[in-house]
């Protein structure tokens, strides 16, 4: 079992059309999880999969390090968080509280157009090969090989489809 799976840290990835409606969807209504309600993605019909322990900026990073050909360096430009805001941070020496979004332990983050692109432009025959990359990652621990090229088909279709209409593709972070 992956490490960060062990520590109950999730990723589910979906695509939707602005990052208002990707925080409705995931957060609750303009970002309010109070309002949440226990709705889930399926609840408003998104295209999404379950990532378990992918995290998106060191584990899939590296898997668009490996289709760009390119070396991973995780001081790159990443994903983006988009919830909560930053700024709701409490100064420093204080712990954000239990009214805080930061106390919710939810993130939802906002992958880079050229990452969704990257993902989109992979091609069947570089299938094998990024999986076999990927397997080797230490950071994530694929059931096997299969596993691994599956899931890069998985990323790599939902990439296609936001491509194709337009979205962006975010992943929703639950501790």
């Amino acid at each position: 079992m992956d490490t960060l799976q062990a520590m109950g840290i999730l990723h589910d990835y979906f695509r939707a059309p602005a990052g208002s409606v990707a925080i409705d969807w995931a957060v609750g209504p303009n970002g309010d999880w109070h309002q949440h309600s226990g709705t889930s993605l399926d609840d408003h019909a998104a295209d999404w999969f379950d990532g378990k322990g992918l995290d998106p900026h060191v584990v899939l990073g590296q898997l668009l390090a490996f289709a760009a050909a390119a070396p991973f360096d995780p001081r790159d430009v990443g994903p983006v968080l988009i919830w909560p805001d930053e700024r709701s941070w409490p100064p420093r020496e204080e712990e954000p509280g239990q009214e805080s979004p930061w106390d919710t332990g939810m993130l939802l983050h906002q992958l880079p157009d050229n990452w969704v692109a990257t993902l989109a432009a992979i091609e069947d025959e570089h299938l094998p090969l990024l999986a076999l990359q990927w397997f080797d990652v230490p950071e994530v621990d694929f059931a096997d090989f299969s596993d691994a090229q599956d899931t890069v088909v998985s990323f790599r279709t939902l990439a296609r489809r936001a491509h194709n209409q337009g979205h962006g593709v975010f992943c929703k972070t639950v501790v």
